[in-house]
């Protein structure tokens, strides 16, 4: 059983890699407000979803009008990610706007704004469930293939314990882009004076606002970078695994926010850490679950491993394996 585990070890790695740096993107949306407003926005897993739709519809736009046969594929895919990403973080900020603000204003319970946010939740899946039905006749989308070349390592010639690793061009992409968003938002948020305004935001919004610091400005522009990042990142699941579905943010959005609480909701490096180990944890159960019980549980089983740590991290380490456990001054 452990050689079969071993075995097959890289190509585990590969998959996981690429899971964990989708969580990681999507789990920093969720760090990012909660670390200025303590929201849990269960919306943003949704504004992911309609970030791979955009996406999706960019590119049934521009294979319509022959774009895509004259026009190498980073180009296209350039254009896709921005365009979605654009779109969503504009989007981010109108939920803020029409649904956040006037309760923030109101001062309204937390309970009201989480609530809020599942009824978001629910109507962003309805509505591209409508449009897509309504524009292919089917809320199932397969989008079009940008990066079909697959690779083949020969690792079991070097390593004769390995078995060799097999993933498609769109793993690089999928690899280069989401490291390049991770780095880029760390600088932004630790070294500009956006950052730094969050920053302040995030650790007391009153005294922020004493400093002449427009907190509201600041909280549109947090829920833009982390809604962009959330489509930008639903571009990638779209061109890395395919077909899309309306439902789709629901479950990874739940599995996002678990790679934040284990890595320490409001902390960013704990939730790109936490989105990595997730993916990786997850990938390995999917591998190695029917291996390990003698075929009673399946791959199918591998999503009730991102609940169980999620359980665990809360009872043995609230803060996150990252996290600082804050003490409440009375």
């Amino acid at each position: 059983m452990l050689q079969q585990i071993i075995q097959i070890l890289p190509q585990v790695l590969v998959d996981g890699l690429t899971l964990g740096f989708i969580y990681a993107v999507v789990a920093i949306g969720y760090t990012l407000v909660y670390g200025i407003l303590e929201l849990i926005n269960f919306a943003h897993g949704d504004v992911f979803m309609t970030g791979s739709f955009i996406g999706a519809g960019v590119l049934f736009f521009l294979m319509s009008i022959g774009f895509l046969s004259s026009v190498p594929s980073l180009i296209v895919f350039i254009i896709v990610i921005l365009i979605a990403a654009l779109a969503t973080g504009f989007l981010g900020v109108g939920i803020e706007r029409v649904a956040y603000r006037p309760l923030r204003r109101r001062n309204a319970p937390k309970l009201i704004a989480l609530i809020t946010s599942i009824g978001i939740s629910f109507i962003l899946e309805d509505v591209v469930r409508f449009i897509a039905e309504l524009k292919t006749g089917n809320y199932i989308i397969t989008a079009p293939s940008l990066f079909k070349t697959q690779y083949h390592l020969n690792i079991h010639s070097i390593m004769p314990f390995f078995h060799n690793v097999t993933f498609q061009a769109s793993f690089l992409v999928v690899l280069v882009v989401t490291v390049v968003m991770l780095i880029s938002l760390d600088i932004f948020v630790n070294r500009t004076k956006w950052g730094m305004a969050m920053r302040a935001v995030a650790q007391d919004r009153e005294t922020a606002s004493l400093m002449s610091i427009n907190v509201n400005r600041v909280i549109s522009v947090t829920f833009f970078i982390g809604s962009a990042l959330g489509g930008a990142t639903g571009v990638l699941f779209m061109i890395q695994y395919g077909t899309i579905d309306p439902y789709i943010g629901f479950i990874l959005g739940i599995k996002a926010f678990t790679a934040a609480v284990l890595g320490g909701i409001g902390n960013i490096r704990g939730a790109m850490l936490g989105g990595i180990l997730l993916g990786l944890m997850e990938m390995f159960a999917a591998a190695n679950l029917s291996t390990i019980t003698h075929g009673a549980m399946g791959a199918e089983y591998k999503d009730v491993f991102a609940f169980i740590i999620l359980i665990l991290v809360l009872i043995f380490k609230p803060e996150g394996l990252f996290g600082k456990a804050v003490v409440e001054k009375v």
